[in-house]
């Protein structure tokens, strides 16, 4: 019997960053400050009591503005936007009235993937377009959505309750809810590019979504008895309800617990476990603490029973409790009338003591000696290739040793079961040196196995794909504008540089490199250079990053302003001469003008006469003209501050 819980289960990014923050807002509140969410925070009945016992209240769109409005200093009120979102109008009102009242704060906890879809049908839709929302018509994030359009709405829960022929002949904007069936929105989709010419279609599904709702419809194929975590007012949960039933009828949604149902755990062989967006991991923790606890439970029993009725023979696998160890063997009760003996070098290094109960597997069975012929490597065998079987049959990554290389590939010890890792699953570039893996732990999955010989083919590879896979979305999924990264220049074109941020690229224009003008980027950076970036835009769908290099910190001018003033002295040095002057470098890509009259106390014919290139002079700072970022400068200043010094004395 096996439990397999689903990857994706459990809270989204959007999801546990909305709790986070509102847990966040509770440690650091002051006393007086009044705490709300407007609406409940998330579909989990589980997370809003936890909320509301930490004095988080809920407020109503009926009752937001006469809460807010009674904010002052001895009352102070934070309202917190969930992640579903909220009207327009709302959240324009809130803004300006946070703005207009300090003891008022708003904190927006909108889902990125939500607020992306105000933003769609704010810019693309006009008053001659039809909204047509793929969703739920009461459901909180559909209603803030809504209220951006600015043209007919239509709001279709599924393409065979909506009568769809009305919309062939308008201009037709089309989104999804984030947490929409996945199947549903693809019919949709699929009837009005069959029947309608003018329609336009974003695909806002959240990513999360569509990977737990795959991920769904796959373990139900797998299981026979698969088992939903959420809350029933979740439309994330009853999607994922939804798809596992339609392949298993074995299949029930649960809140908690205390829901589950012993009899069907008990009459399943392997069962799947996953959650919705809104369930928090301790819930999903638990719920798999109690099915495995049930399991055990009647494993137990069983074995019990069997140990009751079953006579001792080879080849069986037996547990039994160590009476004794001396240097040479290691005797067992088998409660049979018979002792079983292990030899002590099995048991080397182990941490069994005398009345530990132990596992072994049955050498042979002498009834005359009333002894038994015991294994512990056997057994450690028999389980670990167990373990081997079921990963093929599941598909589980499993770790392991590599031990040597040896022809056509490596050696991968997982357990005391020994298996093959062909040349091209290794991970290892073609005609590189397998010989780097050796002594390190790797993961894998099984490819195949032949069970009469105990021998199986793993792949490194194809674990090292999903998990770079993984990563690549959790970016995407967590990818915000002015994060920063240090990440490696990968390749250079003429307007810009490409840089690797960890498995994802993306570029730097050849205007963000440099404070001055370039012609080329291998000016400034080469490949294989570390660049510390920043994210200044993205697009998710087309995978595009623009990334920011130079900051106001680096801006030659301001190193300049935030190091001199007029009537400073700097060491300047001549970098080209004109007819009217010469102009000096006084930091790096910064140039001041010595006009020809300030370079000498009597009359210069040419500067040349005065100053050569690459000359380092003293000069004084004369005038400094911000807005058009020019200086001017003086050596002749310099004679005259000495010579009124002199008058002085």
């Amino acid at each position: 019997m096996s439990i397999k819980i689903a990857k994706t289960a459990g809270f989204c990014f959007g999801v546990r960053r909305a709790v986070e923050t509102v847990e966040q807002l509770v440690a650091d509140k002051e006393p007086a400050r009044r705490i709300y969410t407007l609406g409940k925070l998330i579909h989990n009945p589980h997370v809003i009591a936890k909320l509301e016992a930490a004095g988080v209240g809920v407020l109503s769109e009926e009752t937001l503005f006469d809460t807010v409005l009674t904010a002052d200093k001895t009352s102070p009120v934070t309202v917190v936007i969930r992640a579903h979102g909220t009207l327009r109008p709302v959240m324009e009102k809130l803004t300006a009235l946070a703005a207009e009242n300090p003891y008022l704060s708003v904190v927006d906890c909108t889902c990125p993937f939500v607020k992306k879809i105000h933003t769609i049908v704010d810019e693309k839709t006009t008053p001659e377009h039809t909204l047509i929302v793929s969703g739920d018509p009461k459901h909180p994030e559909v209603c803030g959505i809504v209220s951006y359009a600015k043209g007919e709405i239509a709001v279709i829960p599924s393409v065979e309750e909506a009568d769809l022929c009305k919309f062939t002949n308008k201009n037709c904007l089309l989104v999804a809810q984030t947490t929409q069936k996945l199947a549903e929105w693809n019919k949709c989709k699929l009837f009005f590019k069959n029947h309608c010419t003018n329609a336009d279609f974003f695909d806002t599904i959240c990513i999360a979504t569509e990977n737990r709702q795959s991920e769904a419809d796959t373990l139900s194929k797998e299981v026979d008895l698969m088992v939903v975590i959420g809350g029933r007012e979740s439309s994330n949960t009853r999607a994922l309800y939804t798809v596992a039933r339609r392949n298993l009828a074995n299949t029930v949604l649960i809140e908690d617990a205390s829901e589950l149902d012993p009899a069907l755990i008990r009459a399943a062989h392997k069962i799947g476990i996953t959650a919705g967006a809104s369930t928090p991991s301790d819930i999903i923790e638990e719920v798999y603490t109690t099915m495995s606890e049930i399991i055990e439970s009647m494993e137990n029993f069983e074995t019990l029973l069997e140990g009751s009725l079953k006579t001792l023979n080879t080849g069986d696998i037996v547990k039994g409790v160590i009476t004794s160890i001396s240097s040479t063997e290691v005797h067992v009760d088998l409660s049979a009338n018979v002792t079983g003996i292990i030899p002590a070098e099995e048991l080397a290094g182990s941490e069994f003591k005398v009345g530990d109960e132990i596992e072994a597997f049955v050498v042979r069975v002498s009834d005359i000696e009333g002894v038994a012929g015991l294994s512990r490597k056997r057994i450690e065998r028999i389980g670990d290739w167990k373990k081997v079987v079921e990963a093929a049959e599941t598909g589980a990554v499993l770790e392991g040793k590599v031990t040597e290389v040896i022809k056509g590939g490596v050696m991968l010890a997982v357990g005391a079961v020994k298996v093959f890792v062909p040349a091209s699953q290794t991970g290892v570039p073609k005609d590189g040196d397998m010989k780097v893996l050796v002594g390190t732990t790797q993961k894998c999955t099984i490819m195949e196995i032949s069970e009469g010989r105990n021998r199986a083919v793993a792949s490194i590879k194809s674990v090292l794909r999903k998990e770079r896979k993984e990563a690549i979305a959790k970016f995407w999924e967590t990818l915000e504008v002015g994060q920063v990264f240090t990440g490696t220049v990968k390749s250079l074109t003429s307007y810009g540089a490409f840089v690797d941020l960890g498995g994802v690229d993306g570029m730097v224009h050849i205007t963000e490199l440099s404070w001055s003008r370039l012609k080329n980027p291998a000016e400034v950076v080469s490949v294989g250079d570390t660049l510390t970036v920043f994210v200044k835009g993205f697009d998710a769908e087309k995978k595009r990053i623009s990334l920011g290099y130079k900051t106001d910190a680096t801006n030659p001018w301001n190193i300049f302003m935030n190091t001199y003033s007029v009537g400073d002295v700097a060491s300047v040095k001549i970098v080209n001469l004109t007819p009217f002057g010469a102009f000096a470098e006084i930091v790096p890509e910064v140039d001041g003008l010595i006009h020809i009259s300030q370079l000498a106390e009597k009359r210069v014919g040419a500067p040349s006469d005065v100053v050569s290139v690459g000359d380092v002079v003293d000069a004084k700072i004369i005038g400094i003209d911000e807005e058009k970022q020019k200086v001017s400068l003086s050596i002749r200043a310099l004679t005259e501050d000495v010579a009124e010094e002199d008058d002085a004395e």
